[in-house]
């Protein structure tokens, strides 16, 4: 084993010798193999796509309050056709939450979170010059770009973009006649996210190798950071179930434009009688809910994994219960691939099979409590450093908890059939899903970002883009499970046909101020973000006083990471505030004293 180690030390060292070329400035910022620079791209390219599907949902916001009003900015945006005299008509409508969705879910939360946080923490925190494959990385991002970039001019096709809702049900989304934006907005929409998965499998499968592969001398399993293993358990999952939706995308591209029938049966349209038959909607949702519940964790574990490095560093407290979230994150894949049915309850389900989706999924509670309860022992008398990270994490906590106890009654087959399809369901994901990987993202890159850009963020706009994007998030999500238990439902781009929902108005209009507020004041971060790049104080080495890795490295960034020596393990990173230390933090390259108790995990 020594043996093996060493000559793997020996090949690290030429590798590292390999990068002291001249590199060009494409070679360094564009065509780069570097990961800190490749989490730089993601990371870049999330926020612009962030900024489109936050865009997009204030201008439905805006719809849903104040419905058939004439808004200048409607046409500025959506032109004449899609808004005649600033007027949104219902397709432009479900063109905005459709591409909303699909921005947020995929582009947004799944690609720049974990294309951001495991390209730039799994080679640092384990100890590995790069990741297995520089070019392999490179590629996974630049088809991540394309696919962004197919998604954007999507919303410039004159039939209009896909508008068939994020989940593309067919046979709305299989038939070019169905609605106007069923034509080539729909197609560039599939071969978007059919480039997209090709990335995340790529990525995916980078991660997984380097964690497996590349650790440094002394570090095992158990002593990887709960970053670490969230990311690469979320690999896992990617690996298992994108595959899935890919090959829904391709059989729903074959429907449209070659004539097969797998998602289509006797169809009527307009009159006309259409030659499809033997074909099942149905099945398309089992492909789709397949990888979208799996999905809700692609998103959520790393920025729970993230929470985990963040409320340990700034509680100067060793995790509560390491071994515990490692289980509950294990026990989260598994469960998260045999719960895709409870989407489907409203499909014609055999009850029985009904009963068996409702008991796995509010099994899946029981790893969630536990994750939940670790954060809040982790707090309980804990000597806390209210940095901007730290407030996310604990938002992050917070929206957890609010959100997933709504999930209980949407994994139950009886209440669910009563709420589904209203807003009900639209405040529980947002809150569980969309708020806390939001909150996990922006904990990340606040704890972070002395590491990518080598200088700090300004910590007073950090307050009050926290507090401001904490109140407003509550402010938005927190009534809608009201109008939901009302019967509002979801995707209409007006209730003034409904006297039933008139009572509903002013509370459209409360959430809609709050969904302007909280999107407006993202500019805050925005421009801390920019202004630091180039003009924030400089970042010492350690600006956390953390135990991992990559604080050990030097903050001028080198391809390779470590100058010279990759430096070895010897302990586990959380030990925070251990008794017989002169500082409240140990670095896990520091060899362990004589006679120094080893924490139990």
């Amino acid at each position: 084993m020594s043996a093996m180690s060493h000559e793997h030390d020996h090949h690290e060292h030429d590798h590292h010798e390999e990068h002291h070329h001249k590199e060009t400035f494409i070679t360094k910022y564009i065509f780069s193999i570097d990961h800190k620079m490749i989490a730089k791209q993601y990371l870049l390219t999330g926020v612009i796509m962030g900024v489109i599907g936050v865009g997009m949902s204030m201008l439905f916001r805006m719809q849903l309050a104040w419905p058939e009003e004439s808004f200048k900015i409607f046409s500025f945006f959506l032109g004449e056709k899609m808004a005649p005299e600033g007027v949104m008509t219902n397709e432009a409508y479900l063109a905005l939450i459709t591409i909303h969705g699909t921005i947020m879910v995929f582009f947004v939360l799944t690609a720049a979170l974990s294309g951001t946080f495991s390209n730039l923490l799994i080679p640092l925190q384990c100890g590995a010059r790069d990741m297995a494959s520089g070019l392999l990385n490179m590629i996974s991002y630049w088809l991540f770009f394309t696919s962004s970039v197919i998604m954007v001019i999507s919303l410039f096709v004159e039939s209009g973009p896909a508008s068939a809702g994020w989940t593309i049900y067919p046979p709305l989304s299989a038939l070019p006649q169905a609605i106007s934006g069923s034509g080539l907005g729909m197609t560039l929409w599939l071969t978007s996210m059919a480039i997209f998965i090709a990335s995340s499998l790529l990525g995916s499968l980078n991660y997984i190798v380097t964690v497996i592969n590349l650790r440094t001398k002394g570090m095992s399993f158990t002593r990887l950071p709960l970053t670490i293993w969230a990311f690469f358990v979320t690999a896992v999952i990617g690996v298992i179930s994108f595959p899935v939706l890919l090959s829904a995308a391709l059989m729903l591209l074959m429907d449209r434009s070659f004539g097969t029938s797998f998602f289509l049966s006797d169809i009527y349209i307009a009159g006309e009688v259409l030659n499809y038959q033997g074909g099942s909607p149905v099945l398309f949702e089992h492909l789709f809910w397949f990888l979208g519940h799996p999905e809700v964790y692609i998103v959520l574990l790393p920025a729970l994994g993230i929470t985990s490095e963040v409320i340990a560093t700034n509680s100067r407290k060793p995790i509560f219960g390491y071994r515990a979230m490692i289980m509950s994150i294990l026990a989260i894949a598994f469960l998260s691939t045999i719960v895709w049915g409870h989407h489907m309850f409203i499909s014609g389900m055999n009850p029985f099979l009904g009963s068996v989706f409702t008991f796995t999924t509010l099994l899946i509670a029981i790893p969630s409590a536990v994750k939940a309860f670790n954060y809040i022992t982790t707090l309980w008398k804990g000597n806390l450093q209210m940095n901007p990270a730290m407030l996310f994490s604990i938002g992050l906590v917070s929206t957890f908890i609010t959100g997933g106890l709504t999930g209980i009654i949407l994994g139950d087959s009886t209440l669910d059939i009563n709420v589904h399809d209203t807003y009900f369901v639209v405040a529980h994901f947002h809150l569980v899903m969309g708020i806390s990987a939001l909150y996990g993202m922006f904990a990340g890159i606040y704890h972070w970002y002395p590491r990518m850009y080598g200088r700090m963020l300004n910590k007073n706009l950090g307050y009050v883009h926290f507090w401001v994007t904490a109140v407003c998030a509550y402010g938005v999500f927190f009534p809608m499970h009201f109008i939901g238990m009302a019967g509002l439902p979801r995707r209409y781009y007006t209730n003034t046909n409904f006297p039933l929902f008139d009572d509903l108005q002013d509370v459209n209009v409360i959430i809609t101020m709050f969904a302007l507020i909280g999107g407006v004041f993202q500019l805050v971060f925005l421009f801390n973000f920019f202004y630091s790049m180039f003009y924030g104080k400089k970042a010492e080495q350690n600006p956390w006083r953390s135990n991992t890795l990559e604080w050990t490295a030097p903050v001028e960034h080198i391809h390779g990471n470590w100058p010279g020596e990759i430096p070895e393990v010897h302990r586990w990173a959380y030990d925070y505030s251990k008794p017989g230390h002169d500082e409240d933090f140990v670095p896990q390259n520091v060899p362990m004293k004589p006679g120094e108790e080893v924490l139990h995990h």
